[in-house]
């Protein structure tokens, strides 16, 4: 039996790290998401690893609504979970917070 994670950053990395997961499963937005940030693939899993990657992988995700719905329904999370994992992360890292842009 898993030990449940109460540490909000231990969280939001478990989060990124599904949506990482996510990210990879379809071809086409692996490649967008490499091109993106300049990772291969062959120090993807390397760069995992690095928190700040993770909050890129959430800002990937965040910036489409229609990305971040797929995922937080494969991740089985509401919406508004994953953007609270990214505050979070970011917050942890000292990253500037970012508000999305309402009509």
């Amino acid at each position: 039996m898993k030990k449940p994670v109460h540490n909000p950053r231990e969280v939001a990395e478990i989060v990124a790290i599904q949506a990482l997961s996510f990210v990879a499963s379809e071809p086409e937005r692996l490649g967008l998401f490499l091109a993106e940030t300049g990772v291969g693939p062959e120090t993807l899993r390397n760069a995992a690893s690095d928190p700040n990657f993770l909050l890129s992988v959430l800002d990937f995700v965040l910036r489409d609504d229609d990305t971040v719905k797929a995922f937080a329904k494969a991740a089985e999370l509401h919406p508004t979970n994953v953007a609270a994992a990214r505050q979070v992360l970011g917050d942890a890292l000292g990253a500037p917070t970012w508000e999305r842009d309402v009509p």
